[in-house]
């Protein structure tokens, strides 16, 4: 074994730049940190190759002296630490290692000039090796550039991504900064191209700004004060959902930050009025005494510690459940859906009917179709199938209809309806009733109880449809008769262009519209005609998931359950009685039927044991 020996500063720094600096967005986070550290009212980043190749932040804030520059880059150098207890933290840096670990990894260079100052100075470091400060030509503030970031550590460089996937991280670290310091303004420009240039504004704007026009449409403010704590932000109505996490911004002490306990308060907060799987948008901001919190857990800063985390739980639980309206009995009303493009835009295709093979007939075909029974007849009463009602059994004649309004008088949220005798052969029975407009109630021939969540067996219906035409070739597309134009943030359309090819073989035609929009031109024809923008939101979500390098083949099961999630019967829509029928009719003939695309439970059977031991009857 070798002799114990102390390492060189430059590899010490090498090795300590691995934990602050593990990719461009790290560095971007890092510098823009002691910009807003520095006062700056403007802040412009500039990020070619991903930020690999180059890497640019200048702010107008106060600069630094000759003297200031030369320490500047020394590990643990820093003008920003008042409290050397680490006990009273009030600004974004503190460690004084960016800069030093950004050096000893890239060729790094540094202009900087104090207001007032005759001139700039600069300083360069390359790959640990720092040169004399020069004077320089430059406007007051600071400017720093970072190339050929890695160069000096062959190790990591190779285990970066491509150059889009670490700009799109970039991009959400300066998105997330930029959420926290709504004060300051910020341009970001990626390979020359403006992806956001927002001026010094009211908190709001930003926030609806960097979230989108469906988000600001349905903003909700946050406002709550408790025990030294305070919350304020912006949530937005379950109605405006994500499929991943990626729109949450939370800010604790103008400090962007992902935590634990921050997410499980906000998942608790919404359980009651989003749906499994579907992520909230929310931009909330905790305010606390710098001595209840510990910021000082990971080189990255992104990681902190409450004091109190109950009390910080129970604040964010309320303050959002109560700007929701949920358990004050006023719940916030949903937006009604304005009319759907697609009504006016899709192209008529000729009715198959409710035939039941999950196959033959789109799922789509549920939505709108005239009623028909399970077998393409009319519904019409018979001798042999007549109407039954959840009260004939119990009520004499001739009071039939008062204890049918007295039921609905009774259960505002259900809805009864005119019931076909169910038969032996349809183990999912007969439907009697609707209840919250999402489930089904019916009872099978043996008696038994049948609860049917309508959009998770939707979902499962239309899951199975798309993947049977895939298995045949590809998923039948159904063209639009006027093209759709949606608009997404430039990065997500650069994501689903690149996928272009491989979506087109699940029926959806997509082409570049310019930077920050995309031209549908056919959706797959066995999702109905849903609204294209939520779909593509997703999908481009999904698409982030699981990086450009992995082949769209080896994860076609969860891109198809996203497809099948907005193809589907929505809860909260009223359904004729055929329509039921012919749902519980295709989950008999459709593979999987009992759990949803997400592997929720799609139904409940409840026999006449299974009743009896609810009641205490066995």
């Amino acid at each position: 074994m070798s002799c114990i020996r102390l390492l060189s500063e430059t590899t010490v720094n090498r090795i300590a730049a691995g934990e602050v600096i593990e990719r461009p967005a790290a560095a971007a986070k890092e510098l823009v940190e002691n910009a807003l550290d520095a006062g700056a009212s403007r802040i412009t980043v500039c990020l070619d190759g991903g930020g690999i190749d180059r890497l640019e932040v200048t702010d107008n804030g106060s600069g630094m002296t000759a003297e200031e520059l030369a320490l500047a880059v020394l590990r643990h150098a820093t003008s920003k630490l008042s409290d050397e207890t680490l006990i009273r933290i009030t600004t974004l840096g503190f460690r004084g290692e960016a800069l030093p670990s950004i050096g000893a990894a890239a060729r790094l260079h540094i202009t900087a000039r104090r207001h007032g100052a005759d001139h700039a100075n600069c300083i360069a470091v390359e790959g640990g090796v720092v040169s004399a400060v020069t004077p320089s030509a430059g406007p007051a503030g600071t400017r720093v550039l970072v190339r050929d970031l890695f160069f000096a550590t062959p190790a990591r460089r190779k285990f970066l991504k491509n150059a889009r996937i670490e700009a799109d991280h970039a991009e959400a670290v300066v998105r997330r900064l930029a959420l926290a310091a709504a004060a300051v303004a910020f341009r970001l420009e990626i390979d020359g191209h403006i992806v956001f240039d927002a001026p010094a504004q009211p908190r709001v704007e930003r926030v609806a700004g960097l979230f989108g026009a469906d988000a600001a449409a349905v903003l909700l403010p946050v406002n709550q004060d408790r025990g030294g704590l305070r919350i304020s932000g912006y949530v937005c109505t379950p109605s405006v959902s994500r499929a991943t996490a990626a729109a949450q911004a939370f800010v604790v002490n103008h400090r962007p930050v992902a935590d634990p306990v921050l997410r499980t308060a906000l998942r608790v907060a919404y359980r009651d009025v989003i749906a499994a799987g579907r992520h909230p948008v929310v931009a909330l901001y905790l305010d606390l005494p710098p001595d209840e919190l510990d910021v000082n857990v990971h080189p990255a800063k992104t990681e902190l510690r409450f004091r109190d985390p109950a009390a910080v739980r129970s604040l964010v639980i309320g303050a959002v459940r109560r700007a929701l309206g949920v358990g004050t009995g006023q719940v916030v009303p949903m937006p009604h859906p304005a009319p759907s493009w697609n009504r006016l835009a899709w192209s008529p295709r000729p009715s198959t009917g409710l035939t039941g093979d999950p196959a033959g007939d789109p799922a789509g075909s549920l939505i709108g179709s005239p009623l028909e029974s399970p077998m393409g007849s009319p519904v019409q009463p018979s001798p042999t199938r007549p109407f039954l009602s959840l009260a004939a059994a119990s009520v004499p004649p001739g009071h039939l209809a008062e204890a049918q309004l007295g039921f609905l008088a009774g259960a505002p949220a259900a809805r009864q309806i005119a019931a076909l005798a169910p038969l032996p052969d349809h183990p999912l029975g007969a439907p009697v009733a609707q209840v919250l407009d999402t489930y089904i109630i019916a009872v099978a021939a043996d008696g038994a109880l049948v609860l049917v969540d309508q959009h998770a067996a939707h979902e499962r219906l239309t899951h199975e449809a798309i993947s049977a035409q895939m298995l045949e070739g590809g998923v039948r597309g159904q063209p639009l008769l006027m093209p759709a134009v949606v608009d997404l943030p430039p990065s997500d359309v650069v994501r689903l262009i690149a996928r272009a090819a491989e979506l087109a073989g699940l029926g959806l035609e997509l082409e570049a519209f310019g930077p920050g929009a995309i031209l549908v031109r056919a959706m797959p024809a066995a999702l109905g005609a849903p609204e294209p923008a939520p779909l593509l939101r997703d999908l481009a979500d999904e698409l982030a998931e699981i990086g450009e390098q992995t082949v769209l083949s080896s994860r076609l099961d969860a891109i198809i359950a996203r497809l099948a999630c907005h193809g589907s019967i929505r809860a909260g829509r009223k359904l004729a009685p055929a329509e039921m029928g012919a749902l519980l009719r295709r989950m008999e003939a459709t593979p999987r039927a009992a759990t949803c695309s997400h592997g929720r439970p799609t139904v409940l059977k409840l026999s006449k044991a299974d009743i009896e031991k609810m009641f205490g009857r066995r």
